[in-house]
This record gives structure tokens, C-alpha cells and sequence, in this order.
């Protein structure tokens, strides 16, 4: 590394650090605790927050190509009588489900069910609502034979310009790029414990600081949660939880993101198809950018 380079990396990891120090907020738990409370198996996923939000829901299948993929959840329900895609991952909350759900990790055939609904939504001009809740893709050979970073990438591109408003809303564990395929949007919304990185924290242990049992560590340095992202212009805004977590008391946290919804709906649905895209466009490039 030259100079010059070495340079410029040790200001913008200056700048990190006083970003993450910055504004700091009343009592935040540890990153740790927050990847716990995300993992935790009663916490409400997709489906809990859909039965909540819609008057009525009516789940679709499959990707048209391969076969369904259970880990991906997606359909169309009526909020206040407005019709609304929804798309999320499903994890299971017992070894059962889990194994059916293969523990909330989409195969390609998911993501390009995913975009087969996003794409239906703009047709119908529909506005979608993802929730992500995964801890990356599946990275088994099957997954990968039939194209898992393909249809990723297919999805970002999609996704980035797709002509209706979607709001995305991370409600457990946002990991990689499982979760960007269904995480480009014109907001983004963070529950308070749930996290969000390129990597789980075993991940980064045993590849980045060669201890596996240094996962504790590890998650504080990878700045994932809700506050975090937030003080990085990352995120929208953090949605409160009951203070025993979001499994207490699911109602707390999903009141808000109805009101979210019916507020972000209100205002998006009235814009151009044209603006929202490049509004949408702008902020993704902005990430990063400091």
C-alpha cells in the first residue's frame, strides 16, 4: 500500500470512529446482546408482522422456474383497504420449521420468487413491503449451481429501479447479501435489537481476527446495529421495542410499523414513478459516502 493510500484509510477510519461516537444515545445495549435478541426464536418474523398489519393476506408460490422456496414468504394483503406486496424471509421458531425453513436461508429460486412478485407489484402498481430477517443466503452447492449470486444481483439491479414505492424494514438479523436481495428501497427501517452487516460476528471472528471466540468483540467492531447504521445515515429510522425485546411483546413493535407504513404510503404513493426512482438511486449511492 502506498503512502498516499495509507493515508486516505487511516482518515476515513478516523472518521468512522467519530461517527459511531458521536450523538450518543440515552442506554444502548451492547452489539452482542443486540445479535442474541435477534436470533432469539420467538421473535416475530414476517409472517406476525403481515397477520398484524393486513385486513386480509393471500400467500403466493414459486419462482415460475425451479421450485418454491419456504425460506421466502411473499403474497398480496389489503392495508386500509390498500392493495401492498409483501415479501420476507421466514425463519422457523423450532427444529421442525427450522429444517423446512432451512433456518431462514433463501436458495436462488427464492430471490428470483421475490423478484417475480416485485415485478407483478409494478405492474399492478402495488407498493411493496419487505422484511428482512435472514442470516445470509444459502451458500450449499445446489444453491450455487443454479446461479445464488446471479439472482442477487439480478435483484439489486431490479429492485433499484422498480416503478412503485417499497419500504423495507429489518426485523431480526439483516446478514449479507441474503438480505440485500430484498433490501433495496425508498426506506429503510431498523427494530431497535435487530443488526445488519456483510457478515455474522462467527464469521468475522474466525476470518478477520482468527478466534473464533472472539464473537463478542467482533460484533462491536462491525458497527451492525440499529444505532449504529442510523448515526451512518445508513437507515431511516429505529423502531422502538418493548424493553424485554420485540418477542415480549409483539404488538409495541408492530403498531409503529403500521404507522410507519400508512404514513411513508401516504406521501410515496403521490409522487412520480420517475422521482421515487431517483430519489431511490440517490440514496444508495450516498452510502458510504463521508
Amino acid at each position: 500500500m502506498g503512502k498516499k493510500s495509507e493515508e486516505r484509510l487511516k482518515a476515513s477510519l478516523k472518521r468512522l470512529e467519530e461517527i459511531s461516537t458521536s450523538n450518543p444515545s440515552v442506554k444502548e445495549r451492547s452489539a452482542w446482546e443486540c445479535v442474541l435478541l435477534s436470533r432469539q426464536p420467538n421473535r416475530p418474523g414476517a409472517l406476525d408482522y403481515i397477520d398484524y398489519l393486513c385486513d386480509d393476506f393471500m400467500e403466493l408460490h414459486g419462482d415460475r422456474n425451479f421450485r418454491d422456496d419456504l425460506a421466502m414468504v411473499g403474497g398480496i394483503g389489503t392495508i386500509d383497504g390498500r392493495a401492498v406486496t409483501f415479501i420476507g424471509n421466514r425463519k422457523g421458531r423450532n427444529l421442525r420449521e427450522n429444517v423446512a425453513y432451512n433456518y431462514g436461508m433463501s436458495n436462488p429460486e427464492g430471490y428470483r420468487k421475490a423478484l417475480r412478485l416485485a415485478k407483478q407489484a409494478e405492474k399492478f402498481s402495488r407498493p411493496i413491503i419487505c422484511f428482512i430477517d435472514t442470516p445470509g443466503a444459502y451458500p450449499g452447492v445446489g444453491s450455487e449451481e443454479r446461479g445464488i449470486g446471479e439472482a442477487i444481483a439480478r435483484n439489486l439491479k431490479e429492485f433499484s429501479t422498480l416503478l412503485t414505492p417499497i419500504l423495507i424494514f429489518v426485523i431480526g438479523e439483516g446478514g449479507s447479501g441474503g438480505a440485500l436481495g430484498i433490501g433495496i428501497g425508498d426506506k429503510l427501517y431498523m427494530l431497535e435489537n435487530a443488526v445488519y452487516s456483510v457478515i455474522t460476528p462467527e464469521g468475522f471472528a474466525s476470518i478477520l481476527l482468527r478466534d473464533s471466540s472472539k464473537t463478542q468483540e467482533a460484533a462491536e467492531a462491525m458497527k451492525m446495529t440499529a444505532h449504529d447504521l442510523k448515526r451512518f445515515n445508513i437507515i431511516n429510522d429505529i423502531i422502538a421495542e418493548d424493553p424485554q425485546g420485540a418477542h415480549h411483546n409483539p404488538l409495541f413493535s408492530a403498531k409503529i410499523v403500521k404507522d410507519i407504513i400508512r404514513r411513508d404510503l401516504a406521501t410515496l404513493c403521490n409522487k412520480s414513478v420517475t422521482s421515487l426512482v431517483r430519489y431511490r438511486m440517490r440514496k444508495i449511492r450516498q452510502i458510504s459516502s463521508f
